[in-house]
């Protein structure tokens, strides 16, 4: 969609900063070398109002490159959308194969829906796939989450690492769409998830997720209303 290949994203960010564990728990946050600052016009906000010390989100070749401790949003104000909209963005998961960290399951995505996003009050719903070939709905209410799928689900259609080209970046491409009063969930073009619009956050700012510890390519976001 973009003409970016899975060979030039790797050549351009494999030689990221290097991150080291800050605290001792089973998978602590990381440090991230260069965080902090955020490109013009963007926010963010990580769980539990984690320092942004540790979240490096830069612009690089086409789109932005997050580089993570904790689990962060990442949003600008003027990316909305309400009724009869989809969202779409293709996004690029660096495998952590150093020493501990093998077989990191994290998620990452979109979400939609967004509202007072840097206050008590946050709302929004997210979609997130893992490198395991799991994907995720769920609703963020202020401090607490609501789940939307019951767990992690499998599916066919997300790609996942293959184990004999470890530092290969996996590649997939993400959509939400909203008619009428239903919610799609899609992945590379396939629909593997489906929900009452009305039963979600829909209306409203929409932008990506990452969590925590990982290293993602986020391509730029495609909002068709």
């Amino acid at each position: 969609m973009f003409g970016l290949t899975r060979s030039a994203i790797a050549a351009t960010i494999l030689t990221l900063c290097g991150l080291t564990p800050t605290a001792a728990q089973a998978d602590p946050d990381r440090a991230v070398a260069g965080g902090g600052a955020l490109p013009p016009g963007w926010h963010a906000r990580t769980d539990g109002n984690r320092p942004l010390a540790n979240v490096k989100f830069e612009p690089m070749s086409v789109g932005y490159h997050a580089t993570l401790g904790p689990a962060a949003i990442f949003w600008r104000d003027a990316d909305t959308a309400s009724a009869g909209y989809g969202v779409e963005a293709k996004l690029w998961w660096f495998p952590d194969t150093s020493a501990g960290h093998r077989g990191h399951r994290e998620g990452y995505g979109l979400f939609v829906g967004g509202s007072d996003l840097g206050g008590a009050r946050q709302r929004y719903t997210y979609f997130l796939i893992r490198g395991d070939g799991t994907f995720l709905v769920k609703r963020r209410i202020g401090d607490s989450t609501a789940s939307v799928t019951p767990t992690w689900t499998p599916s066919k259609t997300v790609v996942t690492q293959d184990s004999a080209a470890a530092a290969t970046p996996v590649e997939n491409t993400l959509a939400i769409r909203v008619a009428g009063t239903k919610a799609s969930f899609l992945v590379n073009g396939t629909e593997v998830y489906t929900a009452d619009a009305g039963a979600l956050d829909v209306k409203g700012i929409v932008g990506y997720r990452v969590n925590h510890n990982l290293n993602v390519h986020l391509g730029p976001l495609a909002i068709s209303r």
